[in-house]
Formats: C-alpha cells, structure tokens, sequence
C-alpha cells in the first residue's frame, strides 16, 4: 500500500521538527512527537508514524558504525577507528565490533550505508570473479 502525499509531506515535517541543532534526532523530541501523533490520531495517522519511524531509523543508522573482523579488535585500534568516523561524519559515531572468523584477515567497516571491506575473503571472492 502506497503512502499518500500529504501523509508523507507531514512525516518529513515531524521528521525534521524532532532534529536538534546538529540535525541529528533528539530521542526525547523524537518520542513526543509520535505519543502526539498518536494522541491526535489525524487522518493517515498510522501510515504517518510509519513514515516517521523510518526517517528516524534511517537517520540513526547513519551515525552508527560496526567493525566485523576475524578477530576481536584492540582498544587502540577500536579508539583510533572511531575518531576518524566522527572525524568524516561531522559528530558523534556509535560503534560496535563484531568476530566473524570466517573473514579469515583484516576487517569490513560499515558506517550507515558506506562500507569499507579489507578482508581477505572479499579478496579472494575478488579473484576467483
């Protein structure tokens, strides 16, 4: 089922009312907004906060970051990786680590939808292609 224009038009203002002076969600701002919404129950109302919902997901997944490497990364490593993800995000960066043995070597990092892979099954995958 497609969303209707206005419905989408009044998710991106709520959107764009629940974000700071960084531009990035404020959760308390974020969450009165939809106990508003749906207090007031205005027509498309459900398809609205569906709407709304996601832009929030999506910004949020922007700043978060996740290292998968085949083996547990060191505190300085983890440090020095984080400061240069806020460095090129322009804020605030969650990040968490993640063991996957089967990377055999080196590490993918994710940061919203941009993914740096330098492992050595992606290399390998990257030959036999």
């Amino acid at each position: 089922m497609q969303i209707p224009k206005d419905a989408r038009r009044q998710a991106r203002e709520l959107f764009e009312s629940a974000l700071d002076d960084s531009g990035r969600p404020d959760a308390s701002k974020a969450l009165s907004i939809a106990d508003l919404l749906i207090k007031s129950a205005p027509r498309h109302s459900l398809q609205i906060l569906k709407e709304y919902t996601k832009l929030i997901r999506l910004e949020l997944e922007k700043h978060r970051a996740l290292i998968e490497s085949a083996v547990p990364v060191d505190e300085s490593t983890r440090a020095s990786v984080l400061k240069s993800l806020e460095k090129r995000d322009g804020g605030a960066v969650s990040l968490e680590t993640k063991v996957d043995p089967s990377l055999i070597g080196g590490s993918r990092i994710r940061l919203g939808s941009e993914v740096w892979d330098a492992t050595v099954i992606s290399r390998l995958n990257a030959l036999v292609s």
